[in-house]
């Protein structure tokens, strides 16, 4: 079975660990979009891995995991991530392959990511990984693939083409000297030595797994809402983060997909800038972010926390496809009394049951909500679904019916073994 796992809200919803467990049923797992802007944390006996561009499915000794072509390449970030492996006695060779169409994240992405935010009246709320500025590079046809660091004339070539425009922007626009040939130059070609035996034609291996009846777990990168066509623009990032992008980051088609699972928190969360309708208040935010240790595994900037918002859920299921849904971090809210979810936004006397795609609505509209009593018992030490008190259960109905999708996992803890099956 394929099977896309993509993210219902802004991203930060858990998807590492569903992955992890996912891993378990699919021979291959397969990154398709972002960079290192993302980070997918698994916890395994205890021991907490975060990978920002590796597969999290890396861990299962026997998956092939592949970067697809929809993603964004730091090289010395996959190395990074490489090694760290090593030092953990687990070992990726024959096991990791890189698209040879990926694109190259450069450091002059990087400054430029970080550069134009300072300029920026209202901010974005950027990592300041180069994501966007690689990204923009590939759709006005000037970036650098992988397969160009084993070119040595081919890198020369559109490095030079980069540098001699990219330079006159940083030196007239940022009074920023710019970036020397040669150093870069060298520098990537080792990039390309390293990871020589990594890069390969992925669309072709997998569509080739696909015709030997493997199966296929397609890895997305951050969220709905952070979506480059369907998130809320411009607070988003540079891809298309929903379940249609695993095709064209991976080359694989359409009609090969299986099933979409879509991955909820229980609440919502966001990073950095932007509209959030149901945004705790300070204290409440506080609280949560620490009961569910809400700090983003790539920045580490907290998370700005919320109630469950169903208008948005409702379109992330209908725009990704979604066929079940997994939802995580229930055991955050155990100690709630009341807990409330968002079925309608309000704003100038108007109430929407549709997510909007207005700017100006989603920052001025206050939330309608549901309200529900809470459990108020430790769900963490919790083995099977059945088990879980009755209001949780009822909650999870709640979420099923107002997001028109059922649930099949829950997860009461960070852990493995803390994963439930409806």
């Amino acid at each position: 079975m394929n099977t896309i796992l993509i993210g219902l809200q802004w991203g930060d919803e858990g998807k590492g660990k569903v992955i992890d467990v996912l891993s378990r049923d699919s021979h291959y797992v397969v990154r398709y979009q972002g960079g290192n802007n993302a980070g997918h944390t698994v916890v395994v006996n205890g021991d907490s891995f975060i990978f920002h561009l590796l597969p999290s499915g890396v861990l299962h000794k026997d998956k092939v995991c592949v970067i697809g072509n929809g993603v964004v390449v730091d090289p010395h970030v996959v190395l990074e991530e490489i090694d760290l492996l090593k030092k953990k006695g687990i070992s990726i060779n024959g096991r990791l392959k890189i698209s040879s169409q990926a694109h190259v994240i450069f450091p002059y992405h990087k400054i430029l990511d970080g550069l134009r935010e300072k300029k920026r009246a209202n901010k974005i709320g950027t990592t300041g990984r180069g994501i966007g500025p690689c990204y923009a590079d590939k759709f006005a046809r000037c970036g650098i693939r992988m397969s160009d660091l084993l070119n040595r004339r081919l890198l020369r070539e559109k490095l030079l083409d980069n540098l001699s425009e990219k330079n006159e922007i940083f030196k007239k626009v940022f009074h920023h000297p710019g970036f020397a040939f040669d150093e870069l130059y060298e520098s990537y070609l080792a990039f390309g030595r390293k990871l020589k035996n990594f890069i390969t034609d992925t669309s072709l291996l997998l569509n080739e797994a696909v015709d030997r009846g493997s199966s296929i777990l397609f890895e997305g990168a951050q969220g709905t809402f952070l979506d480059i066509d369907f998130g809320t623009y411009p607070f988003v990032t540079s891809s298309n983060a929903v379940s249609a992008g695993a095709c064209t980051g991976t080359g694989v088609p359409p009609t090969k997909i299986d099933r979409v699972v879509g991955v909820v928190k229980a609440y919502t969360t966001r990073v950095g800038e932007g509209p959030f309708v149901t945004e705790f208040p300070r204290i409440l935010n506080e609280q949560i972010r620490c009961k569910g240790r809400e700090f983003g595994a790539t920045t580490g900037r907290p998370r700005r926390c919320g109630w469950f918002d169903a208008v948005m859920a409702r379109r992330a299921v209908m725009i990704n496809g979604v066929d079940t849904m997994a939802v995580m971090k229930l055991d955050v809210l155990d100690q709630m009394p009341k807990i409330k979810v968002c079925v309608a936004y309000q704003y100038k006397g108007k109430t929407f049951h549709i997510f909007p795609d207005d700017l100006d609505v989603m920052r001025g509209a206050k939330p309608v909500y549901k309200e529900f009593p809470g459990w108020q018992r430790e769900t963490s030490s919790v083995s099977s679904y059945s088990a879980l008190p009755a209001r949780a259960k009822s909650y999870i109905r709640v979420l099923e019916e107002i997001c028109r999708a059922p649930v099949s996992i829950v997860s009461v803890g960070s852990g493995r073994e803390a994963t439930l099956f409806k």
